[in-house]
């Protein structure tokens, strides 16, 4: 028989890091007369770096982690789960986080919970991975190292204490060392082990931020908290000296396409323009040409150089409330790669061609060079949309008036389509030159916003079906997709269970279809409930991710998608770019062999890195809003119920949107019951309850801006119910509020599983809330 690599790696896909080459054999029945040719194959495997061959002799496939590994608790997430990575970590860009579970560690502890590991904790773990979650099942506590934390130094009587700024740690520490940092200094720390002449934990002062009340800080910590590069090496610096525009060569020359951008007003960066025309076939009678321009980066960002090295291990720009940390240096973004109005560029242009159904007829790739006529913001769009188009607006208003007729015509295939269609409010921070919140404004959509994401959505489609019919010719050529799975059974049965009591429904038999979730979004809305039911939505579906698997994107309802239309801001879009001018032979800057043997590890990374980024931008806006709500303690605001936890209901201010906590000990002086089906807190003896997505009144209590942690007290009675039957209490604690909030498997809401009660008492702030929606 021929020995496959393809074989292979589904044999040690089934098993990594457990399968010896004898055990490759016997798995794939290779006789004796084959083995030397196994031999040859795994040794060029290795070699290409698409199987790590470990110290055992075991193999697995690169960017897979080993079955066993000592992992390091680094955080608990806003679920409460505990989240670690690999200790050490060798491998490329940032570590895999894990989503760590306790089991038992001896026969004696068979059946039993251990005890929690905490943060530092450190574990022989055996590594499992389901879907894209990586999870790690502790075998042996092996204590605890070094943890990394932020503190602010403090001075208590003659002595400095560093006080942790994470609202989930109580502990302060006592400094080792230290030389430089002030009173009230942010500092970088590493915690060891306890002094027990003091009674305290020590940490060495690793690096000093600056004073904690400084202006921006709040940026500063969310970048340093998530481990976020900050600015760029010297050698990326001197790589930007010499770069300028590329010569037209064998590029096309598009620069008298009247192309125009359209951007936020406060934009920096201008990576894409766009254009409709009337398609003058008369086999084509309605139809449209639409082309979008995106800049060139791939031009500039060569594989294995400096820029490349830095954009690789940022992953994406970050965009903060005060500042966008990009993911290139501002001479790309803001300059060679920004399609400025009146300035020639390099563009990797998409030339579609639709029917007047707003279906695809054809497109096509171009390498060129424009010139972008025009530079308008949305609400310039929008002005001329509205037909009060401002002076900039009029100097192009024949363009205006055909992106919006072909918008209305690519609106037609949008909504034959259905994607699905989820309105939560957003909300943009503003600040003024000391870092100070000068107001939280609700983005109003417009259609200008929904034209130019329905141009991009079309541009990323063609090029995935490009990259697919590249990948079909020639093997080798990976595609790169930006994938969305469609919601697990059990997230659809906790939306199922959850309905009901919201006088709605949903059939668990029938198929989850993106048509489905808006029907019922709109029968929501007739209910007055659209905001619940989209929370209730939005918590059942799956994040998105990169992956050089080709399966589709359910939110957008697409067989086909990709990112092609930010390489400015996504190391996944420019790697796309790298695609289209290897398999089209634009160049000889396409995709390198290096990125082709590890694609799979670099989605993987980008991914996290994204998710990093996600995390970083949220927790920054919840300090800058608890620093905006720091002076209004006291005050009442009106709320929605967004999260409902045995341990008390996470909040979400109509107003601001500001995330806060109200723990289930300050309810009252009855026990709270969470029951998971109806996502509420019964009152034990009578019944009454809160639930989520309920409109209430509450009291600030407490706000720390450094942490972004917001205390609330519970204004609003609770609403009226039955008492509950007796076997809906079931076994439960009658101790006083506990923070941890359990252990647990994940309910569909997003938060533990099982009953939980608790009692009135005094409690710190409540840690996190509830995930955010991401763009996609």
């Amino acid at each position: 028989m021929t020995v496959k690599a393809e074989d292979i790696l589904s044999a040690i896909r089934a098993e990594p890091d457990r399968l010896t080459r004898k055990d490759i054999a016997k798995r794939l029945k290779i006789t004796s007369d084959d083995r030397r040719e196994l031999r040859s194959i795994l040794r060029d495997m290795v070699e290409a770096g698409q199987l790590v061959l470990s110290s055992k002799k075991t193999y697995r496939e690169r960017g897979e982690l080993p079955a066993v590994m000592v992992i390091r608790i680094t955080h608990i997430d806003d679920f409460g789960d505990m989240v670690g990575e690999p200790e050490p970590w060798k491998g490329d860009g940032e570590p895999p986080q894990l989503i760590v579970t306790e089991g038992p560690i001896s026969r004696r502890a068979k059946g039993h919970k251990t005890a929690n590991l905490g943060v530092g904790g450190r574990a022989l773990c055996r590594i499992k991975k389901q879907g894209e979650t990586l999870h790690a099942n502790v075998m042996k506590k092996l204590g605890h190292g070094p943890v990394k934390r932020l503190g602010i130094l403090c001075k208590q009587g003659h002595k400095f204490r560093i006080k942790p700024i994470d609202k989930k740690s109580r502990s302060s520490f006592f400094p080792t060392e230290f030389d430089g940092p002030f009173e009230q200094d942010l500092l970088v720390q590493y915690s060891t082990n306890r002094d027990r002449s003091r009674d305290m934990k020590r940490a060495n002062v690793h690096e000093v931020i600056g004073p904690a009340d400084a202006p921006f800080v709040a940026t500063l910590i969310s970048l340093t908290e998530h481990n976020i590069p900050i600015g760029f090496s010297d050698e990326t610096e001197a790589e930007l000296i010499n770069m300028s525009v590329p010569e037209l060569g064998l590029r096309d020359d598009l620069t008298h396409l009247p192309l125009i951008t359209i951007d936020p007003a406060d934009a920096k960066d201008f990576d894409d323009a766009v254009l409709a025309v009337p398609d003058d076939d008369p086999k084509n009678k309605g139809g449209w040409v639409i082309w979008v321009a995106i800049a060139d980066v791939a031009h500039y960002v060569t594989p294995q150089s400096a820029l490349d090295e830095d954009a690789r291990k940022k992953g994406n720009s970050t965009y903060l409330p005060d500042r966008v940390e990009p993911m290139l240096p501002h001479g790309l973004s803001s300059d060679l790669c920004s399609l400025r109005p009146k300035e020639i560029r390099a563009a990797m242009v998409a030339q579609m061609n639709f029917r007047a159904d707003g279906s695809k007829r054809s497109h096509k790739f171009k390498r060129a060079l424009i010139c972008s006529h025009a530079r308008l913001t949305y609400g310039d769009a929008q002005s001329a949309f509205d037909e009060r188009p401002t002076e900039v607006a009029k100097t192009v208003i024949d363009e205006l008036d055909n992106l919006k007729a072909a918008f209305t015509c690519l609106k037609k295939a949008r909504d034959q389509r259905a994607p699905l269609e989820i309105n939560l409010p957003e909300r943009r921070i503003r600040l003024n030159d000391q870092g100070d919140v000068t107001s939280i404004d609700v983005k109003i959509p417009m259609t200008a916003h929904k034209l130019v994401e329905e141009f991009m959505i079309q541009a990323n489609v063609s090029a995935a079906q490009t990259l697919g019919e590249l990948a079909m010719q020639d093997k080798a050529l990976p595609i790169i997709a930006r994938l969305h799975e469609p919601p697990s059974r059990e997230k659809l049965q906790g939306l199922s269970d959850f309905l009901p009591h919201l006088g709605l429904k949903w059939a668990m038999g029938e198929r989850a279809t993106p048509r489905r979730f808006n029907i019922l979004l709109g029968q929501s809305r007739k209910i007055d409930l659209d905001e619940t039911v989209s929370m209730a939505v939005l918590r059942t579906q799956s994040q998105a991710f990169y992956s050089p698997d080709k399966q589709g994107h359910f939110g957008l309802n697409l067989k086909h998608y990709t990112h092609f239309t930010s390489p400015i801001r996504r190391y996944a879009d420019l790697l796309v770019h790298r695609a289209l001018i290897a398999g089209l032979g634009f160049g000889e800057d396409g995709l390198s062999e290096g990125d082709i043997a590890t694609i799979k590890e670099t989605t993987e990374h980008i991914s996290d890195m994204e998710r990093r980024s996600m995390a970083a931008e949220r927790d920054a806006k919840d300090r800058y809003i608890a620093r905006y709500l720091e002076g209004r303690v006291g005050a009442k605001f009106n709320a929605r119920i967004s999260g409902v936890t045995r341990v008390g209901l996470f909040l979400t201010l109509d107003d601001t949107g500001a995330d806060g906590f109200v723990p289930a000990a300050s309810l009252g002086c009855e026990y709270y019951i969470f029951d998971e089906k109806s996502r509420k807190l019964i009152g034990e003896d009578t019944g009454d309850h809160y639930g989520f997505g309920a409109r209430v009144k509450v009291r600030l209590l407490e706000v720390t801006p450094l942490s972004g942690g917001l205390l609330f007290e519970m204004i609003s009675p609770p609403d009226k119910g039955k008492r509950p039957p007796k076997g809906a209490r079931g076994r439960h604690s009658r101790g006083g509020y506990s923070r941890g909030g359990g252990r647990g498997k994940k309910s569909s809401s997003g938060r533990n599983r099982g009953g939980g009660r608790t009692r009135s008492g005094s409690s710190p702030i409540g840690s996190g809330g509830p995930r955010k929606h991401r763009g996609r």
